[in-house]
């Protein structure tokens, strides 16, 4: 870690301070605080305000599952889907690839969860989405609530990356991250 860790509890800190570490532990529980939570809360404000970020579901569907693997089968990701998407090929790639088509067409995950995927895929990768895989969203049913929830949140974890990263957060740099197949054994 580049910077040291924020105190684990809120001892000694206005109350405001530690209502942030009140609802950041609750969210965390039975978990204590994680060093990615320390790290934040060097700005209590910026700690809470990713602490209100979207989650559960919203979580589940927006990973792009090799990344962030731990927190889909958390929120519900099923083993099966987790390897098919581990598998497939990026969607930016489809062009007039057609083996990347046919992967997407014969995978286990439904509609609503390539979709997704697609969306996450391109705004990770490209930030800017091409039309056509806006509208996958729209086609499978996302409300504009929805859509707004994933965006931002794929945003925050995009965010939130460069962050743990640039600072050493969990001092995991140069370590290899744990490969999905580990955490489904």
């Amino acid at each position: 870690m580049r910077l040291p860790y924020a105190p684990s509890t809120a001892d000694n800190q206005t109350p405001e301070v530690q209502d942030i570490y009140a609802r950041i532990a609750a969210r965390r529980l039975p978990r204590p605080l994680m060093p990615f939570d320390l790290t934040f809360l060097h700005a209590p404000s910026v700690a809470d305000g990713y602490n209100s970020f979207p989650g559960g579901g919203v979580e589940s569907r927006c990973l792009r599952m090799d990344i962030h693997a731990p927190l889909a089968l958390k929120a519900g990701v099923q083993p099966a889907e987790l390897k098919e998407a581990q598998k497939l090929p990026s969607y930016t790639e489809t062009g007039n690839n057609e083996d990347v088509l046919n992967a997407w067409q014969e995978t286990c995950l439904n509609a609503r969860q390539q979709a997704v995927m697609a969306y996450t895929n391109e705004m990770t990768r490209n930030v800017m989405v091409k039309n056509e895989t806006f509208k996958l969203l729209k086609d499978v049913g996302l409300s504009d609530r929805e859509i707004l929830e994933l965006t931002t949140t794929i945003a925050g974890y995009n965010c939130v990356s460069r962050i743990l990263a640039s600072l050493d957060v969990g001092e995991n740099n140069g370590k290899k991250m744990k490969s999905v197949e580990s955490m489904l054994n």
